[in-house]
């Protein structure tokens, strides 16, 4: 079973996350350059159009009869309201004294004047005024005039204001689509990852071969430990393979040439003490070596079921070969072995395994019936499923003991002076569940009844 990773974040919330943020700051950014350049645009407009009115009005100042002359003209004025609806005020100064206009416009020397600009307050509003000198010469003595020529701001901060709106709306936009941007890229730029995950987990249990696929550079070193681990998988797979093989070869055959020493003995001693004995040993021998093959077929199937080497698998030529196999077995006890099939069912699954469950269950069936008595087999199919019916005389499981048959270990209460491991129906619902199928239990009559239920093929 696989466990679940452990999860931290989301590298895709973050990325997502860390672009959404970048973009609304250079939206923020861009709103204010936008409002800042407009403001400084729609400034320098005005200060160009003020200068311009006060030139104009110097332009057509002259000296007649010793007097200065001071003539508006209507553009100078007209163009400031032209511009906007905002009101327009000027005043003229000759050496301080006024000559005509506003007395009492803001004085052009006042804090915040900059290069004949002031920005101060009039008339419960506020103005743009400017401001520039020209001297003259009045009866041989030099007169300093000075013009200023001022406007009221309501027309530029309306036209500020609905830049400001069209700047924001532009912000908002640019914001929009820099987040759908950044949730495409961030899309993009995983799916090497996730086709990597995905061509990963599309393999089969036996596919070890290494990662051979174009990667990203920044993947490039994932791929190598993910090979690596790959190779040192398929070598410890390997190995544990051969261990199964060799212990089952080592453990056996010593313990059987133990056995058949132990029965050369039995016949050569006479004394009714020592025979018991040499048969105490010959039973405890019969223990060892049927729990350490069970234990190894158990170690073998618990190998085999996770890389399973699936092969079409005719049920009823199996159960055929395994009981020739197993008659001389059952005929030195007197049982009788029969088969029935209907249907030939075809399974899709290891034959290894399937041979190895199906054994477990006939062996216990042969063990545990009486001497003269039947046990029969019958395959076909039901409901859409293939089975393996195997059913002895032999008494039946003990009675509330169903539930933990299949458990290792297990045995039930009137196996006592029978050998065995308790492993042998442990065994044979693993290679079932690794099937995708199941093992049922059940007391028929006077026998069991074991039912390997296979997925239709």
């Amino acid at each position: 079973m696989s466990r679940a990773a452990q999860v931290s974040g989301s590298i895709r919330r973050r990325l997502i996350g860390q672009l959404v943020l970048g973009s609304a700051v250079l939206a923020a950014v861009l709103v204010l350059l936008v409002i800042n350049l407009a403001r400084n645009v729609a400034q320098d407009t005005q200060d160009s159009i003020l200068m311009a009115s006060v030139t104009s009005i110097l332009d057509t100042m002259t000296v007649r009869d010793g007097e200065i002359s001071v003539d508006l003209p209507y553009a100078a004025l007209s163009m400031l309201g032209n511009v906007s609806e905002d009101r327009v005020f000027y005043r003229i100064l000759a050496d301080g004294q006024l000559l005509t206009g506003y007395d009492d416009l803001p004085d052009p020397g006042a804090p915040g004047r900059e290069g004949g600009y002031v920005t101060a307050p009039y008339a419960e509003t506020e103005i743009r005024m400017a401001t520039a000198e020209r001297r003259l010469s009045v009866g041989g003595t030099p007169i300093m005039v000075t013009v200023s020529v001022a406007q009221t701001r309501q027309g530029l901060m309306q036209t500020l204001a609905q830049v400001s709106r069209v700047g924001g709306a532009v912000g908002v936009g640019f914001f929009v689509l820099a987040a759908l941007l950044a949730v495409l890229t961030t899309q993009s730029g995983l799916r090497p990852l996730r086709d990597l995950a995905g061509a990963v987990s599309r393999r089969g249990p036996k596919d070890l071969r290494p990662v051979k696929g174009p990667v990203p550079q920044e993947m490039a070193p994932l791929v190598t430990s993910l090979n690596s681990f790959i190779d040192r998988l398929r070598y410890s797979l390997s190995r544990s393979e051969d261990f199964i093989a060799e212990a089952a070869h080592r453990v056996r055959t010593p313990l059987f040439t133990v056995r058949t020493q132990a029965e050369i003995a039995l016949r050569r001693v006479e004394r009714p003490e020592n025979r018991a004995a040499i048969k105490e040993m010959i039973r405890a021998l019969d223990e060892s070596s049927r729990a350490a093959g069970q234990l190894l077929d158990h170690a073998m199937v618990t190998f085999r079921t996770d890389h399973l080497e699936k092969e079409k698998v005719r049920l009823d030529e199996l159960a055929e070969e395994l009981v020739d196999r197993l008659r001389p077995v059952a005929d030195l006890r007197d049982i009788g072995l029969s088969t029935q099939s209907a249907g030939n069912p075809v399974v899709q699954g290891d034959a290894v395994l399937i041979e190895n469950a199906l054994r477990n269950v006939l062996d216990n069936a042969i063990k545990y019936s009486a001497t003269d008595s039947d046990v029969a087999m019958r395959i076909g199919q039901q409901g859409g499923q293939s089975f393996i019916e195997v059913r002895d005389h032999a008494g039946g499981f003990p009675e509330g003991a169903l539930h933990r048959m299949t458990e290792r270990f297990a045995r039930g209460d009137n196996a006592g002076g029978t050998v065995g491991s308790g492993l042998g129906l442990t065994i044979a619902r693993e290679v079932l569940e690794a099937h995708g199928g199941r093992l049922t239990l059940e007391n028929k009559g006077d026998g069991a009844c074991v039912t390997l239920w296979f997925p239709a093929s």
